[in-house]
Parts: C-alpha cells; structure tokens; sequence
C-alpha cells in the first residue's frame, strides 16, 4: 500500500496545499497530511488544534486522507505513521531546490524513505501561507486562495468581520 505523507506548519492552510492534496489522493492508497509542531518556536499564528481542524474540514471529501499532528523528525513520524514516501507540492524552482536539499539531507543522515514531489499548477500553484497572513492582516481579501473556514477566522483574527 501506497501511503504518502504531506508534512507542513500549514499556517493557515490555503488552496494551494488543498491541491496538492487532492492531486495526492488521486495518486497514492492513503495521504497523511502532517501537521508539523517544534516545541521550541512559537506557536504560529493558528494553534495546532485550529490547523487540524481547518484541515480536517477542508479535506472531509477525499476519503483516503487524514490529518495529524506531529513533532521531531518527519522522517521519524513517517516511520511511525507507516508512510512509504514523503510528499511535498512545489511551486517554483525556488521551491524545488530547497526541498531537493532537505530530501537529500533525509537520505545521507539515514532514511531510505524517498520523496515525491507535486507541482502546483493553476490558479493555486503560487500561493503562500506567509503572504495570505501578511494580506488578511493588512485588511486584504483572501478569500479566493482559501477555504471559507480560514477566511473566517482570519477576519475575526484580524477583527474584521
């Protein structure tokens, strides 16, 4: 069985992580999608608990997802999760030679877990969990990169309405 995880802060979770998602379980036997949390830095803008839930949410139509917390390694929770690869979206050349980095560094310090990559395409492929924060809290409209539960939250976050 195929089991990919897709591990990220997801702070907040927008369109574009939803699409590679999607595009993820179209292609493997089960996506875990890894909420990642260092103890050590802060808490982000969402807490752990508003993260899942939004991801929960946004993902309750594709069957074969589920969403967890997770803390240390990713590729120690993937081992512990049962993942037979790590799954990360790109958006752009940038994008692909960090995450080249990291899955290199994955493999030289001992793990024989390999990493897909997904690019974005379309309307979602840019989008950025840092500019949508950076927009919500300058009073921009998000509302077209994500979910109608993010939105919400950010404008009463940022007091809106």
């Amino acid at each position: 069985m195929a089991v990919a995880l897709y591990p990220g802060s997801f702070d907040p979770v927008h369109n574009g992580h939803l699409a590679v998602v999607a595009m993820a379980a179209a292609i493997f036997d089960e996506v875990i999608v890894g909420v990642g949390h260092n103890a050590e830095k802060p808490s982000g803008f969402f807490t752990i608990e508003e993260r899942l839930a939004f991801l929960v949410e946004s993902t309750g139509d594709l069957p074969s997802v589920r969403v967890v917390p997770f803390t240390g390694l990713v590729t120690v929770a993937a081992g512990e999760l049962g993942a037979t690869c790590l799954l990360k979206g790109v958006r752009s050349g940038a994008d692909l030679d960090v995450e080249m980095l990291q899955a290199n560094m994955n493999a030289v310090t001992g793990s024989d877990l390999p990493t897909v990559f997904l690019p974005g395409i379309g309307v979602n492929a840019l989008v950025s969990s840092r500019y949508v924060r950076e927009i919500a809290s300058a009073g921009g409209d998000v509302s077209q990169v994500v979910p109608v539960s993010v939105q919400k939250a950010l404008m009463e976050r940022m007091g809106g309405s």
